[in-house]
């Protein structure tokens, strides 16, 4: 079995979340990927000690590249980053802005150099710009943007649970040097990709902006609510469990009303006549469905809603997660002892292989050895 990228060399000089989850996208895609670690190590691997000693998010973004410590201050170690970026398809980098053009790394200059070369430039909020300096992490991304403003519950702003922005600039990143790759294939020509964690959250924040732009007002901050659309949400069970229910269109409103709620006149009610209406008198309306719910357990009122065909889920807890019945999971190797994470989304007809997670300059001797004078 062969990777869609076998024979691609890509050297990354990262740390963190966006740019390891770029990489580590590209690794299981088949490439070569060599991470470039500071002597004291990506400080991804020191954000906590959960899998069997090793950091959670080390894991989960680090398998199948190889670990090189340098100290790219060092003539020495510069030197041999060059000649590494030399034979290189692609270079990525998410040091602060300038801070690679400084340390003689500039994009456009290694692209001057080497025709052929894809680079990739992950910052917080991109090289230019008032914000271009300001330190970024994903949090602070979240509370820029208005993200952390229309999440939560009414009483507070809140943060999206998982790193959202990191996440949202990586696959970013990894679709527009696949796109690269693939232009390079036609032209012959290398090209740069520049991606913020900023501009990656905007793009996701499209529908709130255009409410606030065309109507003046944002979304609410609902919680598990649907600013929009009533009945949308979580509801207690009778078991002290809790299921959402999602209702799109007046069809499966009248259903929800007649074989789940026990009472078919309640969709023509002039106050749940229609989503906006629905929407205005959704205390009430929640109220009502509330009721039924909790008269239930929620594998039996499952059970009904599947039936009638309305959209629905359970609203989970990761214990329960852990053993979802449609969880697909693989096992990786790590310094520490194997650890099972989530598979991969995408599923290649002929299967994936997964690499290890490398020890801090596990490959070091032999890189030097492979890349050195």
């Amino acid at each position: 079995m062969t990777g869609a990228l076998d024979g691609i060399l890509v050297v990354a000089l990262e740390q963190a979340v966006a740019a390891p989850l770029c990489s580590c996208r590209l690794a299981d895609a088949g490439a070569r990927v060599i991470k470039i670690e500071r002597p004291e190590g990506d400080f991804a691997r020191h954000y906590d000690a959960a899998a069997h000693g090793e950091s959670a998010y080390f894991v989960w973004l680090n398998r199948g590249k190889e670990s090189l410590v340098l100290d790219i201050k060092e003539p020495e170690d510069a030197a041999l980053l060059g000649r590494m970026i030399e034979r290189a398809d692609v270079f990525i980098q998410n040091l602060t802005p300038g801070a690679a053009a400084r340390a003689g790394f500039d994009p456009a200059a290694l692209r001057r150099r080497h025709p052929r070369l894809v680079t990739c430039s992950i910052t917080g909020y991109g090289d230019s710009g008032p914000y271009r300096n300001m330190k970024a992490y994903d949090l602070l991304i979240q509370a820029e943007t208005g993200l952390a403003a229309i999440t939560g519950p009414p009483e507070a702003p809140g943060r999206v649970g998982v790193s959202v922005s990191d996440i949202a600039a990586g696959l970013d990143a990894y679709a527009a040097i696949l796109e690269a790759l693939f232009r390079r294939e036609r032209t012959g020509a290398g090209d740069h990709v520049a991606v913020s964690l900023f501009d990656a959250t905007a793009e996701w924040m499209a529908v709130p902006l255009i409410f606030q732009d065309c109507t003046g007002k944002a979304p609410a901050r609902v919680g598990l609510a649907h600013p929009s659309i009533a009945p949308y949400g979580a509801f207690a069970t009778g078991d002290g469990k809790a299921i959402v229910i999602a209702i799109q269109n007046e069809r499966e409103w009248a259903r929800l009303c007649g074989e789940i709620l026990g009472d078919g006149a309640l969709a023509r009610d002039a106050r749940f006549s229609d989503v906006a209406r629905r929407v205005a008198n959704r205390p009430v309306l929640d109220g009502l469905i509330a009721a039924v719910f909790a008269r239930h357990d929620r594998a039996a009122l499952g059970e009904r809603l599947a039936a009638a065909g309305i959209a629905f889920g359970n609203l989970n807890s990761v214990a329960d997660f852990t053993q979802h019945p449609q969880l697909r999971r693989v096992e990786i190797a790590t310094p520490s002892g194997p650890v099972s994470v989530p598979s991969p989304p995408a599923r290649p007809s002929g299967g994936a292989k997964f690499g290890a997670v490398p020890a801090l300059g596990a490959h070091s001797t032999a890189l030097r050895r492979e890349f050195g004078l």
